[in-house]
């Protein structure tokens, strides 16, 4: 009996002491410790064990939970929190999926219906082949392209003529964004995809130029139709848009009547302005529509004195469809129809006019991007840097745009007047002695001066010239084409000691800059930044002054596979600490492709080409693809524009103008030598080009570097299967380490570099050999070269320790390790070179 009750103790015991771990493992909280708790998570998800043991002295209602218990609600707690942010991005993801799905969906049975109408014109053609006259025309009725009618000025002059010319443009407008009433045909180069903006297409033959966008955007259709119809703030050639009457239509749309005024694109060619109706309405089914037109007559608008300087441009039935998705969003049809009146302009510009791709990148896919832009902004996905609000940078962004277009454009109602030349055209220099830099359109932008603004300009076409390639080199080496100081040229206007102008002061300049990134566009299509010049004073009594100069800077198209966009580097002094209001006086760079019609139809080859190091530097016969590749090129035009724009005192404006045109001639230059240098043309097929004067082939500097390799570390640079042939500087040119190479003088400078070595030091071939070994390592990094280098030399290779380097851009790359050895020559006696390989590299 004893034994059965010492029994049944242990029993009730060890069932206590259960019962006591499985309350240890599950805790149930009363109201009052979860929401002290939740208080405590508000403010720190993940308290250490010293702020646990706090809680619980703290917080009474806590006192009988154990600290760990307490550590495994956190645990808890944050795992739910996870959940509940990724289940709320599946379903945002989800949701987007489904939009895009039905958009794809939408756009496949178009196309379907586009081909039964191809099909069929193809059948009625081939019978009317068999049965009429092969001289007689055809009926036009099978024409699948809308033309626009030409209205009367008496349907303008009266509210019942503009409905039904809305009405009319509004069925229009939807044949093209959802019907097929032009012939679509996908923007080269802008495949769909989970990744892109959206959807965008161009005419294939019809009047004048079209394009297309289709994209789900995260804002409801009312904000966007808001943003969209604020043409002036996301379309940079946009220099004003007025609307000068509206009136409620009886459905309860409204319809405009709208003046707008765009920039030209370079001094070649004039500006063009546009009259318009605008009618903004509601469909049935909910979807919101803004459609435009022009109304007939080119002296229709405002008076004929304001718009003298303008070619009158004609808008075809265009606007944009908006439809609300279920969950939030929309769904954002956009179309562009415009005649541009190619006439106008010298024939070797009119491909700008005719081209469909430069009015979807200007207009279709900027008009998407922006929408994109402000609804991650909205979102608080996107952050920029220095503490700015992403609509400052953002009004930067386009005033230096605007500031740009208006020196380009020159308008007399901003009071810009050209003087006299020495008779030389190339460079047009133009005067704004009125008190402001900027716009009129824009007074809270003025920047005044004791004289004026004066700006020297000039366009000039280049042949065979990536114009990304050449804009992403004109921003990286900013010493190959600017004078700083304006040198000699400025000395006659300042040498009354005028410095009211932070960039044109008497300044010797290292030639090094530092380029501060503020922000960029979703697809980093354009980049906002800070550009710091070192300086340093040429007068001793101003030794203590600093003389760096700051720049705000805006960079776009320089993706080498945008199929016509326009690439520009445009830049203005700034103070070092600029306020959000800071004055501006922008100059800089503008290139835009001129493909002719006849081009169009091969994209795929012109715009796939880089300066790829394996097929620029192959010697020997080039392969019929190469040639044919080579052959088209030669057929590739672009137009440059150059405007720089500077502050002159009221009695120094002859000796500026002087020194301007002379200055900008300097650039121009320059930049020629630039151009020639970097233009696939240059290099002579025959001879096969070098790596720098003296050096060996690329191919047989390859394999030196690889046997050099393995000779004095006693492995493999690379795979035993790629070191045959010319596959060997392939292999080398994609390896994922940074290998460069660097001469052995007294100041040692790179001759060679791998694709990751160029993105490493973000610098080009071209530009390599101004870079030196000592410049792009730090001080300590400096120090164990120097103490290694002697064993380089005497053993033949070194392995230097994990460190810091620096890319010409001034930013810091870390390393894990790097391995230098010496590069024998072919005899295996001379050393040719020194090879680095920097394992591992990335931005800090």
């Amino acid at each position: 009996m004893a034994m059965a009750m010492a029994q049944h103790r242990e029993s009730s015991s060890g069932s206590s002491m259960n019962k006591h771990l499985d309350s240890g493992k599950y805790v149930r909280y009363t109201a009052e410790q979860v929401e002290a708790l939740e208080r405590v998570y508000a403010e720190c998800p993940k308290p250490s064990s010293l702020r646990r043991q706090q809680l619980i002295r703290e917080c009474p209602i806590l006192c009988h939970i154990e600290p760990k218990q307490i550590k495994v609600w956190f645990q808890n707690r944050r795992c739910r929190e996870k959940q509940r942010k990724e289940s709320s991005r599946l379903q945002t993801v989800n949701r987007k999926l489904t939009a895009m799905n039905k958009l794809l969906m939408e756009e496949n049975d178009r196309l379907q219906k586009q081909v039964s109408q191809l099909v069929c014109e193809n059948g009625y053609m081939r019978q009317q082949l068999q049965t009429v006259n092969p001289s007689a025309g055809t009926d036009a009725s099978c024409d699948s392209v809308v033309t626009t009618p030409q209205h009367s000025l008496k349907d303008a002059n009266n509210p019942a003529g503009l409905l039904s010319i809305a009405e009319e443009t509004l069925a229009e407008f939807l044949s093209k964004a959802t019907g097929t009433a032009v012939d679509w045909v996908q923007m080269p180069g802008m495949k769909p995809g989970p990744d892109t903006v959206g959807i965008f297409a161009i005419s294939q033959s019809c009047s004048g130029v079209a394009a297309r966008a289709c994209g789900l955007v995260s804002l409801e259709p009312t904000k966007i139709a808001e943003i969209l119809k604020d043409r002036p703030s996301w379309f940079r050639d946009c220099r004003s848009l007025e609307v000068f009457t509206m009136f409620p239509a009886g459905n309860g749309g409204t319809i405009e009547l709208v003046y707008m005024q765009t920039y030209a694109p370079t001094t070649l060619a004039p500006a063009r302005d546009f009259w318009t109706l605008r009618y903004t309405t509601t469909l049935e089914n909910g979807n919101l529509v803004v459609c435009e037109r022009s109304l007939s007559g080119s002296g229709a608008g405002p008076n004929a004195t304001a718009a003298s300087q303008f070619v009158r441009a004609e808008m075809l039935p265009s606007g944009y469809l908006i439809r609300p998705c279920d969950g939030g969003g929309s769904i954002i049809h956009i179309v562009d129809h415009l005649n541009l009146e190619a006439w106008s302009v010298p024939e070797v510009l009119r491909p700008l006019y005719e081209s469909s791709k430069v009015v979807a990148q200007r207009m279709t896919i900027a008009a998407l991007r922006y929408i994109r832009q402000i609804a991650q902004e909205t979102s608080g996905e996107v952050v920029y840097g220095l503490g700015r609000q992403p609509a400052v940078l953002r009004t930067f962004s386009q005033r230096l745009s605007r500031g740009f277009n208006d020196a380009v454009n020159g308008f007399n109602d901003d009071g810009w007047s050209i003087i006299n030349s020495d008779g030389a055209e190339d460079v047009i220099i133009a005067v704004n002695s009125s008190k402001s830099s900027s716009s009129t359109l824009n007074p809270s932008n003025s920047l005044a001066f004791l004289g004026g603004v004066l700006c020297a300009k000039a366009s000039m076409l280049l042949q065979n010239v990536p114009p990304a390639v050449l804009v992403r080199f004109l921003r990286e080496h900013r010493s190959e084409w600017a004078d700083f100081n304006v040198d000699a040229y400025s000395a006659a206007s300042l040498k009354a000691g005028t410095y009211a102008y932070p960039g044109m002061r008497a300044t010797r300049f290292t030639g090094s800059q530092i380029i501060m990134p503020l922000g960029h566009t979703i697809e980093q299509e354009e980049l906002l930044e800070v550009v710091r010049l070192e300086g340093h004073p040429l007068v001793h009594d101003d030794a203590f002054v600093s003389r760096d100069i700051h720049l705000l800077q805006i960079c776009s198209g320089i993706d080498e596979n945008a199929v016509g966009a326009c690439s520009e580097l445009v830049f203005a002094p700034i103070d070092e600490m600029f306020p959000d209001d800071a004055p501006l006086l922008p100059s800089g760079f503008r290139v835009i492709p001129l493909e002719s019609k006849t081009s169009e139809t091969q994209d795929s080859l012109t715009t796939s080409r880089t300066l790829d190091l394996t097929s620029s530097l192959e010697v020997g016969p080039s392969p019929s693809s190469t040639a044919g590749e080579a052959s088209l090129c030669q057929n590739t035009r672009s137009v440059l524009t150059i405007a720089f724009q500077f502050p002159f005192d009221s009695n120094l404006q002859e000796n500026v103008a002087t020194m301007a045109r002379h200055y900008v001639r300097s650039v121009i230059s320059s930049v020629q030598r630039v151009a020639m240098a970097i233009s696939p043309s240059g290099l002579s097929p025959a001879v096969g080009p070098k790596l720098s004067p003296g050096s060996p082939e690329a191919l047989t500097l390859a394999h030196w570097i690889c046997q050099s390799y393995s000779h004095y570390l006693g492995g493999e640079l690379m795979r035993s299967d790629s070191l045959g042939g010319d596959s060997i500087l392939k292999s080398l040119w994609h390896h994922q380490d940074a290998i460069l190479c660097c001469s052995l003088k007294s100041l040692p400078v790179f001759i060679f570099a791998n694709q990751a070595g160029l993105d490493m030091l973000e610098t080009t071939l071209v530009a390599l050999q101004d870079i030196t070994l000592d410049k792009i390592f730090d001080e300590s990094g400096r120090k164990t070269l120097c103490a290694d280098f002697g064993k380089l030399m005497q053993e033949g290779f070194a392995y230097l320790p994990a460190g810091i380097c620096m890319s010409t851009m001034g930013r810091h790359v870390s390393y894990e390790q790097a391995i230098a050895w010496k590069v024998l020559a072919a005899d295996e006696s001379s050393v040719h070179c020194l090879a680095f390989s920097f394992v591992n590299w990335s931005f800090v």
